[in-house]
């Protein structure tokens, strides 16, 4: 069987090579995609996947695996940043990482590579099964690092060419086997960045493409300026951290677009501004719609699954009940639906 394995840099991907290596049978190639346009990273110095490579790269040696840099910066830009940018242009919060894997890795690499590769192999800590005729998308042990979010988007024809071999570990143990391999990256950090580069930041890549326009942080139950932001599009609803204030915690509850003012409650006050019912549209089920209206939800990529009851308002679009209030329930976020260890699919917040 000929595998495509999406290699990062990472200790992750890293170890899903190693563990296809390691069981044989399989005719591996390495692939590293470049998404990002020379332009857009002037402002970190350094070119930021030189390590990335580097590690790849030696890897790959270790494991006598051929690796190949495959550039997809144009439809990167014109798939993932420009509809991020609508979005936040628009004051709604997407998830990049959700159309990423969709559009991207599972996307248009599937299509390049159409010819000579029967699977597709990457890092990511989520389980396909395959029963009554179709591919489950199933969750990982590892309740923290299970990125079955971010992979909701996926179809039965994606889920069927993919392997994800670390899947059934937790990190620990995929730290275990990288030091038991002796791999190259086997103590390197976990990325925190979009996508692919670990070192663009969020904050970095709005700032870039947004710029800055300040305006005012307004408590919402008092109606006191408390602070100054720099950009509402910097901020989501649900956000605790990084709004530069002192006596919180705070948390943003509302954004005025037209007015360029974020409202934040203080803790004791910010459930008051919660909700437990909202819309989502654009609901995408990747095996078929649920036989039952109860589900497991999540409004953020987070070990915590929320109760909740659906029900269809047709035109892919649903109402959803959570079983109790939630402060982070943002427009343009994507919330994910679960029964016990499958992930079903997803949709936009309204």
């Amino acid at each position: 069987m000929n595998v495509a394995v999406l290699l990062s840099g990472g200790v992750d991907s890293s170890v899903a090579l190693h563990l296809l290596k390691q069981a044989g049978g399989y005719e591996l190639t390495a692939f590293y995609l470049k998404i990002w346009l020379e332009d857009e990273l002037a402002f970190l110095g350094d070119c930021p996947w030189d390590d990335d490579l580097k590690y790849a790269r030696a890897v790959c040696k270790q494991l006598g695996v051929p690796l190949h840099v495959v550039p997809l910066q144009t439809e990167y830009q014109d798939k993932i940043v420009s509809h991020v940018v609508t979005e936040l242009r628009a004051g709604r919060t997407p998830s990049p990482d959700i159309l990423c894997n969709q559009w991207i890795k599972f996307g248009l690499f599937l299509e390049k590579i159409e010819r000579g590769f029967n699977k597709v192999a990457s890092g990511h800590y989520a389980q396909v099964e395959e029963r009554d005729g179709l591919f489950w998308l199933k969750r990982s042990p590892d309740a923290v690092k299970d990125q079955t979010y971010f992979l909701s988007r996926l179809d039965q024809e994606q889920l069927s060419r993919i392997l994800f071999p670390i899947g059934h570990l937790t990190k620990r143990e995929v730290r275990e086997v990288a030091h038991g391999a002796g791999l190259p990256n086997m103590d390197r950090r976990d990325s925190q960045g979009i996508c692919f580069l670990g070192k663009i930041k969020y904050p970095e890549f709005v700032r870039f493409h947004l710029g800055e326009k300040g305006g005012d942080i307004i408590d919402i139950i008092t109606g006191e300026k408390l602070a100054e932001h720099k950009g509402v599009w910097f901020h989501t609803v649900g956000q605790r951290k990084g709004l530069g204030m002192g006596g919180g915690p705070w948390y943003v509850v509302k954004k005025d677009l037209e007015k360029n003012i974020v409202y934040v409650a203080h803790t004791e006050k910010y459930l008051e501004h919660a909700r437990e019912e909202f819309t989502v549209a654009d609901i995408h089920w990747i095996t078929r719609p649920p036989s039952s209206q109860r589900l497991q939800i999540k409004v953020r990529h987070s070990p915590r699954l929320e109760e909740g009851i659906i029900h269809d308002l047709g035109k892919r679009r649903i109402t959803v009940r959570l079983s109790a209030k939630d402060q982070g329930i943002a427009p343009g976020q994507s919330a994910v639906f679960y029964e016990g260890e499958y992930c079903l699919g997803s949709g936009v917040i309204e």
